[in-house]
C-alpha cells in the first residue's frame, strides 16, 4: 500500500471516530421538564392536614417537632431556601423543602423513597438536603457556643456539681463514629477500629444535656485522642484562651483544684481534661468511687449521643453521602437538638425519656 493510501486511511478512521464521539456526547432533548407524578406534588397539603390533627402527635412523629417549631425555622431560613418562580415551572416550595429535609434527619431514608413521599425528584433532594442543612448550621450557630468568661464557665461546673455531684467540671469530652458508606476513592482514610467507614463528631457537652461544641469531620481511623488534637477546642486550651476559672479550692480543703474537662481513659491526661483512674479497684477505695464520680458526669455526653440520635435517626444509619455533605448534616442535628431543648424541651426530651436513658446508662455492668 502506498503512502498516499496509508494516509487516506488514516484520516478516514480519525474522521469515523470523531463521528462516534460527537454523537455519543450529544445532548439529547429532554423528554419531560416533570413526570405527572411530581405534578401532582403533595407536599403543602400532607403537611396542612398533619398540622391541623397535631393532638394526634403525628406532626410531630413526621417531622420531630411541633408546628409552632417547624414555622420558626420557616420564618428564619425561608428566605435563605426559597427560589424564584419562572415561566416554565412554578419552584419547590421552602416549606416543602425544609419538610423533606427533616423528614431525612429523622428517618435516614434514601432519597429514592424520599421521592415517592414528597414527589420531588431525587437529583433535587440531593440539592435541597445539603442546601437547607447549611442554612440551619448558619441560622441557629448562636445554639452551640463555647462560654467566654470565668463566670459563664462556672455555672456550668455548678450545674455538674448539684446534679452530677463533681465539683469543678466544665464539661463532658466525648466522640461518636457516623457511620458513612465507603467513600470514593479515600481507601481506608475513614475506616474505623470498629470495622466500618465513619465520620468523628467530636462533642462538648454541658451538665443539661446540650451541645456547647462540636466538631465533625475528622477521619473515622482517628483516635479519640487525635481526634481532639486536631480540634480548635484542643488549640484553644493549649493557648490558655478558652477563658477558664483560674484553679480555687474546694469547700473543706486548702490545695487549690484547676476546673476540668471529663473524658474517658482514650483521652489524654492533662490539667484540664481528667480521666478515670485505669484497671479495677476494690469496691469502697477512693480510686473506685472517684471513677464512679467522673464516670456519672462523662456519661452526660453519652446521653446526649443517644437522645439526639433516637429523635433524628439519620445518625443510626449508614450515609449514602461524601464526607463533606455528612458533616453539615451531621452539624445540622448538633443545632436542632439544641434549639428543640432549649424551645421544647418538654416535647423533645420529656422527663420520663431524660429518667430512661439515665438508668439505662447505670444498669449496664
Amino acid at each position: 500500500m502506498s503512502s498516499e493510501h496509508e494516509t487516506l486511511l488514516a484520516v478516514m478512521v480519525a474522521s469515523g471516530a470523531a463521528m462516534i464521539i460527537a454523537y455519543l456526547n450529544k445532548k439529547k432533548p429532554r423528554r419531560y421538564w416533570r413526570t405527572e407524578l411530581y405534578k401532582k406534588r403533595t407536599g403543602s397539603e400532607l403537611m396542612l392536614d398533619m398540622k391541623f390533627q397535631s393532638v394526634s402527635g403525628q406532626y410531630k412523629n413526621f417531622t420531630r417537632m411541633s408546628p409552632t417549631d417547624f414555622d420558626n425555622l420557616l420564618n428564619r431560613i425561608g428566605h435563605k431556601i426559597s427560589r424564584q418562580e419562572t415561566y416554565l415551572r412554578s419552584p419547590i416550595s421552602a416549606q416543602d423543602r425544609l419538610a423533606v429535609t427533616l423528614r431525612f434527619l429523622a428517618t435516614g431514608d434514601s432519597y429514592t423513597s424520599l421521592q415517592y413521599l414528597f414527589r420531588i425528584s431525587k437529583q433535587a433532594i440531593g440539592r435541597i438536603i445539603p442546601e437547607v442543612c447549611a442554612a440551619l448550621v448558619e441560622e441557629l450557630a448562636e445554639y452551640v457556643k463555647l462560654p467566654k468568661t470565668p463566670t459563664d464557665w462556672k455555672k456550668i461546673s455548678s450545674t455538674f456539681d448539684t446534679v452530677w455531684n463533681i465539683p469543678h467540671c466544665v464539661g463532658a469530652l466525648d466522640g461518636k463514629h457516623v457511620v458513612l458508606q465507603s467513600p470514593i476513592n479515600s481507601g481506608s482514610d475513614f475506616f474505623n477500629y470498629k470495622s466500618y467507614f465513619s465520620i468523628v463528631l467530636l462533642a462538648l457537652v454541658d451538665g443539661n444535656y446540650n451541645f456547647i461544641f462540636a466538631d465533625v469531620g475528622c477521619q473515622g481511623r482517628i483516635s479519640d485522642g487525635g481526634v481532639v488534637r486536631n480540634s480548635k477546642l484542643y488549640k484553644m486550651l493549649t493557648e490558655n484562651t478558652l477563658g477558664l476559672p483560674l484553679p480555687e479550692e474546694l469547700p473543706g480543703r486548702q490545695m487549690k483544684l484547676p476546673y476540668f474537662f471529663v473524658g474517658d481513659s482514650a483521652f489524654a491526661l492533662s490539667e484540664n481534661v481528667m480521666k478515670p483512674y485505669p484497671g479495677d479497684h476494690a469496691p469502697e477505695t477512693s480510686k473506685r468511687i472517684f471513677n464512679y464520680r467522673l464516670s456519672r458526669a462523662r456519661r452526660v455526653v453519652e446521653n446526649t449521643f443517644g437522645i439526639s440520635s433516637s429523635v433524628f435517626r439519620v445518625l443510626r444509619k449508614p450515609m449514602l453521602l461524601e464526607p463533606p455533605k455528612a458533616e453539615i448534616v451531621v452539624m445540622s442535628v448538633v443545632v436542632l437538638h439544641n434549639y428543640l431543648r432549649i424551645h421544647s424541651p418538654n416535647l423533645y426530651t420529656p422527663v420520663v425519656v431524660v429518667v430512661i436513658f439515665v438508668l439505662t446508662r447505670f444498669t449496664r455492668p
